[in-house]
């Protein structure tokens, strides 16, 4: 599934075709994705695009009248292409532009999502979100109270959406390697010093992925269709029994949350 860096290349990609446009009409080839795609989605037309912004990983099309809201799922991605350019196959909604573009969503899988927010309101899925990790709400403060009386996995901490929105599995991985912290370590176990550097090596980690494209995955792509360019620098993600980079010693890699964790058990002892 993309991470933060990924849905933040989408939005640069987008932005500049979206910007100062008006929304003529709304294509649905299929609403049948995670959910429904709501009429109002659907009916939204002849509307200025006011912003493209993003909240953890869900992009946002701001109209005068709500908000569309665009999850990419597991496979979703996103391409501005002529409004009469024929669809592809999994070509399930196009954003049709004053420019003669559409914004395209192609979802193979179709676990994506495309919601709509009314207007001075916000959608469930996003009210109990926690900062963004690139802001000044996120940092040690945050971190420290966050874990002080949990007792479960750091890692798992800071994947949770309440405490911090959008380090997916990948950045968790490399995150903890570079701040030293063994990932199954219990939370209220890892000490101050140690938080804070993670603090700050999580917001060092996004933002490196962010300027260098996102990290290349199976089912990614940027929106003019270049793959990312971070995978290349990924330290322990996906090196399972490779030698550290550091020091040489074999990754182990282990289950947290049911998810793959790589870590150096010498570079980050538990």
């Amino acid at each position: 599934m993309p991470e933060l860096p990924e849905v933040e290349v989408s939005r640069l990609g987008i932005s500049p075709h979206l910007a100062q446009q008006t929304l003529i009409k709304v294509i649905a080839r299929q609403r049948q994705l995670r959910w429904w795609i709501p009429d109002e989605v659907v009916a939204a037309a002849e509307q200025p695009i006011l912003s493209v912004s993003r909240r953890a990983k869900y992009l946002l099309i701001e109209l005068p009248t709500g908000c569309i809201i665009l999850h990419l799922g597991m496979s979703g991605h996103l391409k501005v292409v002529p409004a009469k350019q024929l669809p592809e196959k999994h070509d399930h909604l196009d954003f049709v532009l004053s420019s003669g573009q559409c914004l395209r969503l192609n979802d193979t899988r179709r676990f994506g999502a495309v919601l709509w927010q009314a207007k001075d309101t916000v959608h469930p899925l996003l009210a109990a979100l926690g900062p963004e990790p690139l802001t000044d709400a996120f940092g040690a403060a945050t971190l420290l109270n966050a874990c002080a009386k949990r007792s479960a996995a750091i890692k798992l901490v800071l994947m949770d959406n309440k405490v911090v929105v959008g380090v997916g599995n990948i950045y968790a991985n490399e995150a903890l390697f570079k701040a030293g912290i063994a990932p199954q370590a219990p939370a209220n176990q890892v000490s101050a010093d140690k938080l804070t550097l993670l603090a700050t090596v999580v917001k060092e980690t996004l933002a490196a992925a962010i300027v260098q494209g996102g990290t290349t995955l199976r089912d990614f792509s940027q929106v003019d269709g270049k793959p990312g360019y971070f995978k290349q620098e990924l330290l322990v993600y996906g090196r399972a029994t490779l030698p550290c980079v550091v020091c040489g010693t074999a990754l182990q890699e282990i289950r947290l949350g049911q998810r793959s964790t790589v870590f150096c058990p010498k570079c980050q002892p538990h």
